[in-house]
């Protein structure tokens, strides 16, 4: 499996285990989370509870289509790409931008308040977010160009010798310059 199609259903996965649980019990939800020992949650946080988890959802299902992980045409039988002249993905690499970065935020939010309240569900928050983020990261770094790979040796050329050089490739240079 691709790297691409990991993060693709990894921030899915994710997010719709969230917004389940906000749909399903924000009684729960909102209890567990409490600083003050009252009883029940107000109507408001059940509101916006649900409705967090329903967004949560869309953007989880947004993800998978947007990117061209479930195919929306019958002709898709070479896979996805990220690449973006791609028809069949033409919004992979912006969603995978603003995923990302929301992975990352909610990453840090919830390490901020990890720290201050010390609660599990905070630190479980914060490992996933962060994990799905930097995957993201990666896939964002290199996944999202192909590179510019030379048809004789398949290095890529866009590399160069700073700091060390590579006394073989110059040979190998030097000789082929010479005959």
């Amino acid at each position: 499996m691709d790297v691409f199609y990991a993060y693709t259903y990894g921030t899915a996965a994710w997010l719709g285990l969230k917004g389940l649980a906000l749909v399903s019990g924000p009684r729960l939800i909102v209890t567990l989370l409490l600083d003050e020992s009252r009883v029940t949650p107000s109507d408001v946080e059940i509101y916006f509870s649900r409705s967090f988890g329903l967004a949560l959802l869309a953007v989880a299902l947004l993800t998978v289509i947007l990117t061209g992980s479930i195919p929306l045409t019958a002709e898709s039988a070479e896979g996805v790409s990220t690449d973006e002249t791609d028809p069949r993905a033409p919004y992979a690499v912006p969603v995978l931008f603003i995923t990302t970065l929301f992975h990352a935020a909610l990453a840090f939010y919830d390490y901020t308040c990890y720290t201050l309240s010390g609660q599990v569900a905070l630190g479980i928050g914060t490992f996933g977010s962060g994990i799905i983020a930097s995957v993201g990261l990666w896939c964002l770094l290199f996944s999202t160009t192909r590179g510019k790979l030379d048809a004789k040796t398949g290095a890529d050329k866009r590399t160069s010798g700073f700091p060390f050089k590579n006394a073989q490739a110059d040979k190998r240079f030097a000789e082929k310059k010479g005959q």
